[in-house]
Parts: C-alpha cells; structure tokens; sequence
C-alpha cells in the first residue's frame, strides 16, 4: 500500500505485542480513548512463489492464502515457479490468488516446484518424505546429510525430480482439489 504502517486486528491486549519491536499501541484517531496496535510495514527485496499457473503475461495463479497478492505488492521483485505455463490466465479464474504480472518480476516453468509438499490439484503431499525431512531436521549433522543428498547431489532440479522417481507431466498419486 506504500503506508509506513498498518493497523491491524486481533493484537489488542495480547501478550504478541510484548515481544514485536514492529507492533506498538497507538492511539485510534477516530476514538482517542481506544487503542490500536500498528504494525511496521515490510518491504522485502524478492519474494518467492510457488503457483499452479503462469501466463505469457506473467499473472499467476497461487495458493488461495489471500497474503500472497499482498505479499507481492509490497516486494520489490517477485519470482513465481509454476506448474505450468498457459496462454492467457482469466482474472476471474477460481482456482487460486491470482496476481497480476504488473508485480511478478519473473515466471518461472518448475513442474513438481513445491513438491515434497503439495500443490493441489497437481500433486499431494509426499508423507514419507516430509517425515525424512522432519527427521533430518532434528540436528545440523543430519540436515547437513539431507541437504548434501536431497540438494547438492542432484545438481538441478530435473536431477532431483529423477532422484526422487518424477518425470515432468507425472502426477503423484491421484488429482485432488
């Protein structure tokens, strides 16, 4: 919104505020015997995406979380990895955020791009593998093996795919959404 701060809902007599240096308690300006709390607007330099489509325009389609098309607008660079790339992406299409190519700085073709997680309605969730992931996680030993076998070792992205038993255009397991 270009605003150095925004108002924001359900923080007031919370305990969130305490330990937030970017929340502080304000006075409303339409009522100055309440308070609001203000949070410091964030302007990240490059925020990443993973979506379901990309256009030749460079709107994209995203997780329906409603944050990524504000996230976008506040970032000075946006990169969207899709699962596929389409002609033309209608705003009104309801199969995720849509977000305008005016804020997506570059669209990228990563099919399988959020796998070990899902992306409805390409892929699930890959449970054994989000659990390895987990495990791994539990000391810097060993996510310093999972990275070196899951990350370093395949070398690109189709390595990994490979690794993993993916080709491009496979899906794992049945459609959902």
């Amino acid at each position: 919104m270009g605003v150095p701060f925004v108002p924001t809902l359900g923080y007031a007599g919370s305990d969130v505020i305490k330990d937030r240096e970017d929340f502080v308690l304000a006075p409303n300006p339409f009522n100055p015997e309440e308070t609001v709390v203000v949070a410091k607007a964030i302007n990240p330099d490059v925020a990443l995406f993973h979506g379901t489509k990309g256009d030749l325009q460079g709107n994209v389609l995203v997780s329906r979380d409603g944050e990524a098309l504000m996230i976008a607008q506040a970032s000075r660079k946006v990169i969207v990895s899709v699962e596929e790339i389409v002609d033309k992406i209608p705003q009104d299409d309801t199969d995720g955020t849509f977000i305008p190519g005016i804020h997506v700085k570059a669209v990228v073709h990563a099919p399988y791009g959020a796998y070990p997680t899902a992306c409805p309605p390409y892929y699930e969730m890959d449970d054994a593998q989000m659990k390895r992931y987990l495990e791994a996680s539990s000391s810097d030993e060993a996510f310093s093996g999972y990275l070196r076998e899951e990350v370093f070792e395949p070398g690109s992205h189709d390595g990994y795919l490979d690794k993993m038993g993916l080709r491009r255009g496979e899906r794992i397991g049945e459609p959902v959404g």
